[in-house]
């Protein structure tokens, strides 16, 4: 009985501490993003700026979908803090704001859910995540979020490798933090960084301490520890003329809806790098001649195809960007054509300006960065962003107390 006592309390332990992950979204839930300013955003935001979450139901019946809000530790585990310390008002509300399609062939209701707004308010910096339920209280899908405060100085650099094996492939952020008057104790111990490129959760490094100090600053010019693998410039397709072809789309065919049927891309890993401008994963929703591209933009079939040396019974091909929350999940993966010797793959996309990668994922789910499809390059314009936390003795969280950001267009030796 004591053991089996042991093991109950051992098991609702790991449970109550484990990293929350994201939830993805069922097959009639598309287009979910953050959105500010009416661009498509990576998630972190100062605290009482406004922001909104938006997505689409591709069931189009007006369905009821509620949201909560929940905050969470720096290591993604549940925080300590009750619902009324990090949220003024309430939340599990009902979005009342939605519209369905406005003359598409692909129907679906459009909702968006703004913050701060007259329910409530986010009042505590620090991890988040929004969860949407629908009207039986199943969760549908949930999204992280960071809130952050600007109250000390981050200062990035991005340089190449200096590694001789990964000095044309690899970048490597180095950064201080400068806390100047700002009374923080044992900030080498209590300070905490998290960074990320391209706003990405799934090579987010943690975990990374300082140096070493200088007065006030802290210093992180690590040769390993907060490398990168550079990638390559990102891929794009545009059809916000959903029924002409363009630089990227080769044809268009019709059906139940409009079939955008892309070039077939080549792997780019045995070539040379060629600077080709991106939105370093983004994506713009719009439609040609339309007043409100987020009801008027179609849906189309969106038929990609890929020559590659890659055995498809060694590693798995996926499609991803921030249009797909670089899901690796079985609807992202690529077919491979015995015919045609090329993997070949149908998304369901928004159109308008989309960003899209090849990845190359194990049977773990593992994605393989160093043997990237598209190769990795030191010179690949990359964003990096640093998030700094700071949870002192006293404090019951994790603060998020400023933000970062670097670009590699300016890398150095």
């Amino acid at each position: 009985m004591k053991n089996k006592l042991l093991i109950f309390y051992f098991l609702v332990s790991f449970f109550v501490t484990a990293q929350e992950t994201e939830t993805l979204p069922p097959y009639n839930i598309k287009t979910v993003t953050f959105v500010q300013n009416n661009t498509n955003v990576i998630p972190f935001f100062r605290l009482g700026d406004a922001f909104e979450l938006q997505f689409d139901d591709l069931y189009g019946n007006e369905a009821d979908y509620y949201y909560t809000i929940e905050h969470f530790n720096y290591d993604w585990t549940p925080s300590v803090l009750l619902k009324n310390e990090y949220l003024a008002g309430l939340d599990n509300q009902r979005i009342q704001n939605y519209l369905n399609s406005l003359n598409c062939l692909q129907i679906y209701s459009h909702y968006t859910i703004s913050f701060p707004n007259k329910f409530n308010q986010i009042i505590k910096t620090g991890n988040y995540m929004v969860k949407v339920f629908d009207s039986e209280n199943n969760l549908v899908f949930s999204r992280k979020l960071s809130i952050y405060e600007d109250t000390l100085a981050v200062g990035v650099t991005i340089r190449r490798s200096r590694d001789l094996e990964t000095v044309q492939q690899k970048q490597n952020v180095e950064f201080i933090i400068d806390y100047q008057n700002k009374i923080l104790q044992n900030p080498e111990r209590n300070i905490k960084v998290a960074v990320f490129q391209n706003g990405k959760f799934n090579n987010a490094i943690y975990n990374i301490k300082p140096q070493y100090t200088i007065g006030t600053q802290l210093i992180y010019r690590y040769n390993k520890e907060t490398q990168f693998w550079g990638g390559n410039e990102f891929l794009n397709f545009e059809n916000k003329n959903v029924r002409g072809a363009s630089n990227s789309v080769f044809r268009v065919t019709t059906g139940d809806i409009y079939n955008t049927h892309l070039y077939t891309n080549e792997a780019r890993k045995n070539k040379i790098y060629t600077y080709f401008p991106d939105i370093n994963g983004n994506f713009l929703v719009t439609n040609y001649n339309v007043t409100n591209p987020a009801i008027e933009s179609d849906y189309c079939w969106v038929y990609f195809s890929l020559i590659t040396d890659t055995n498809p019974l060694e590693k798995a091909i996926y499609i991803n960007g921030m249009f797909n929350n670089y899901a690796i999940i079985p609807e992202n993966k690529m077919d491979y054509n015995n015919e045609s010797k090329r993997f070949e793959k149908a998304l369901l996309i928004k159109q308008g300006f989309t960003n899209y990668q090849y990845v190359l994922v194990d049977d773990k789910g593992t994605i393989d960065e160093k043997n990237a499809i598209d190769g990795n390059f030191f010179q690949t314009e990359n964003n990096y962003m640093i998030l700094v936390y700071y949870k002192g003795p006293a404090d019951r969280y994790d603060r998020i107390i400023g933000i970062g950001n670097g670009s590699s267009i300016d890398i150095k030796n």
